[in-house]
């Protein structure tokens, strides 16, 4: 089986594809390198540098054939959609579009798209579940939703089978620090610099923090069930930026202490989410916990730094 994986050279992409070729897949990948680092890149795994907005990418699947796609590629940060409006959705909604169209035209079976908890805003309810209300404060938000009806779409209008997977604040190895919501890389940023992080607000907002390999998990098994639908993907777990903090601090054995500012305009108090629907369908449900986590990113950088 062949898998097509856009995005496939980023953080959470680039482990998709490490655990599609550990498990005997065909893979290529398709990333235009904005976030994607030539490091990340399988050596296993067909590379093309492309945009998905390009409309040449039709070649790429005519030659390739994927049986399935797994479509990471986007535009990820609140901040630069609400800067730039018109780009967040080039990317994120015409961009996918694009990706459908060569999906119908060389018979995808299925793709998995990434979702993310920004769709639900400012929570009515805790936690976090498929059925919680929708209400986006973002153009990211928005443009993100708004792929979730084109795979419905083109589900009944052409078989194209789908699973959204909806995740919470995916944390790991590889990820960047200038990624919008990477907390935990911004943290080993500053540690690593010796230099003070800053946390806004009083620290005590909650976030769901899910490790990278558990997200790798469910795609692969989004791949092999015989399932189509929207799931949330994350551990069901309340942690607090400063509990995230000190965890982080007495993994790396540092003595920084953070600096607490005035917290920022449109960021929500606390979310965190609820991970029954894929475990009682698919039977996943998260095998790490932030103490682990946080120990596999200390090793990572200590062997790659």
């Amino acid at each position: 089986m062949k898998v097509l994986v856009t995005g496939g050279a980023g953080f959470i992409g680039s482990s998709i594809v490490d655990m599609l070729i550990d498990k005997n897949y065909e893979v290529c990948i398709i990333d235009n390198m904005s976030h994607g680092k030539k490091e990340n890149v399988n050596n296993k795994a067909t590379f093309y540098n492309m945009d998905i907005r390009n409309s040449k990418i039709i070649n790429i699947f005519l030659k390739e054939k994927p049986d399935y796609v797994i479509h990471e590629a986007a535009q990820i940060s609140i901040n630069n959609s609400i800067k730039k409006p018109l780009e967040d959705a080039e990317i994120n909604i015409l961009g996918t579009i694009n990706i459908l169209e060569a999906c119908k035209s060389v018979g995808v079976k299925k793709i998995i798209y990434p979702a993310s908890a920004a769709i639900f805003g400012e929570p009515k309810y805790l936690p976090i579940d498929e059925k919680h209300p929708l209400d986006m404060i973002s153009p990211y938000g928005v443009s993100k939703h708004t792929v979730e009806h084109y795979l419905s779409v083109y589900k009944e209008l052409y078989g194209i089978e789908y699973v959204c997977l909806r995740y919470s604040n995916v944390y790991g190895p590889r990820q960047d620090s200038s990624g919008e919501g990477g907390v935990v890389a911004i943290f080993c940023d500053k540690i690593m610099k010796n230099e003070t992080p800053i946390i806004y607000g009083d620290g005590e907002q909650i976030r769901d923090f899910v490790y990278v390999n558990d997200v790798a998990r469910v795609n692969v098994l989004a791949l092999e069930l015989n399932k189509s639908g929207i799931y949330n993907v994350c551990t069901n777990t309340k942690t607090s930026i400063n509990k995230l903090f000190k965890c982080m601090k007495n993994n790396f054995a540092v003595d920084i202490k953070p600096v607490c500012v005035e917290e920022r305009t449109g960021d929500i108090r606390d979310s965190y989410m609820s991970y029954n629907k894929i475990y009682d369908e698919f039977g996943w449900k998260p095998e790490f916990n932030l103490e682990e986590g946080i120990r596999n990113i200390k090793e990572y950088m200590d062997n790659n730094v």
